[in-house]
């Protein structure tokens, strides 16, 4: 399979330079322990990375055509929002079930929503793709998604090059795809870690199998981490299996627990996906290798109602 590269990454530093925010390593409560927050995005989530690099990617004439993808909301923000850039027209297929203040951003981006049951969010992204001649940018399996999001791993190593540890959630895996690449390539004897919920630990399943193993969407609705319900594929478990050194789970109440921490201690906002790095150094640190550790939040568009039932705790 063909692998994402270190100057794939570079290459996609250029492009998505000019749009996305880099973001600092803030200092937590731990010494030790940074965190690395894409909530702070325009879009409030890692997501911008990838979608930008894909849409540069695109020829004029493609451009023109427009874009169409299916997610659960972050990618799907990402999305319309490098689309808007470029004038290009976005369509987004969301799960019926997302949270609302995802939806309600994505078309305030000017993206057309179509929603769908879960289950058949990608069969309807590809109908619309092959009648409409819009290029599918999926939420991660695409090596320019990918090498988009590899771009966090080039700016943890250059802000902290002697960095031990680092911990990114696992969803379809084209965060981690990109982060381990790019952290593995530069600095060898970092161990890069995926963490995901324990229900949706399908990637767990994956790595332990060496095939991508599905979990139905009846069970890893139940996770309150909506952005990590998918699967991996083949090119991401691909990744996955070469350069990532473990990967741990975490509860639904380690997840909200670190939800309330981030808010009071490091007044940052996550969404419940965003968190569950974090809440494997703050709850997992046994399962983890010691040393000088940064862990990234992927996302914060959390719901309001989420938000204040976990600080009301």
């Amino acid at each position: 399979m063909d692998l994402v590269t270190l100057d794939d990454i570079r290459s996609a530093a250029g492009r998505v330079g000019p749009v996305v925010f880099r973001t600092p390593l803030v200092p937590t409560w731990d010494e030790g322990l940074w965190v690395k927050p894409e909530s702070l995005q325009p879009v409030g989530s890692f997501k911008l990375r990838g979608a930008t690099n894909a849409v540069a990617r695109l020829d004029p004439a493609a451009r023109a055509r427009g874009v169409v993808t299916h997610s659960s909301g972050n990618h799907g923000q990402a999305l319309a929002y490098a689309a808007r850039a470029v004038g290009a027209p976005c369509t987004v297929v969301v799960p019926q079930g997302a949270p609302q203040i995802k939806i309600d951003q994505i078309r305030a981006y000017g993206a057309e929503i179509v929603l769908v049951p879960p289950a058949e969010r990608l069969v309807e992204a590809g109908r619309i793709a092959a009648d409409t001649g819009r290029t599918m940018v999926p939420p991660y399996d695409h090596r320019d998604v990918i090498a988009g999001q590899g771009t966090i791993g080039l700016e943890i190593v250059a802000d902290l090059p002697d960095v031990d540890v680092v911990l990114v959630p696992v969803g379809g895996g084209g965060l981690a795809s990109g982060v381990a690449t790019a952290v593995k390539t530069l600095r060898p004897s970092t161990a890069v870690i995926g963490v995901e919920p324990e229900l949706a630990a399908d990637a767990r399943d994956s790595l332990a199998t060496g095939e991508v193993v599905v979990w139905d969407v009846e069970q890893t609705w139940r996770t309150s981490a909506d952005g990590l319900r998918t699967h991996l594929s083949p090119l991401t478990l691909a990744h996955l299996r070469a350069r990532l050194d473990g990967i741990v789970t975490v509860s639904e109440e380690e997840i909200a627990a670190t939800l309330g921490r981030l808010v009071r201690e490091a007044r940052l906002v996550a969404e419940p996906s965003g968190a569950v790095a974090l809440a494997a150094r703050l709850f997992r640190a046994a399962d983890l290798p010691a040393g000088r550790t940064v862990a990234v939040i992927s996302g914060g568009n959390v719901d309001s109602a989420v938000l204040q039932t976990v600080l009301e705790r």
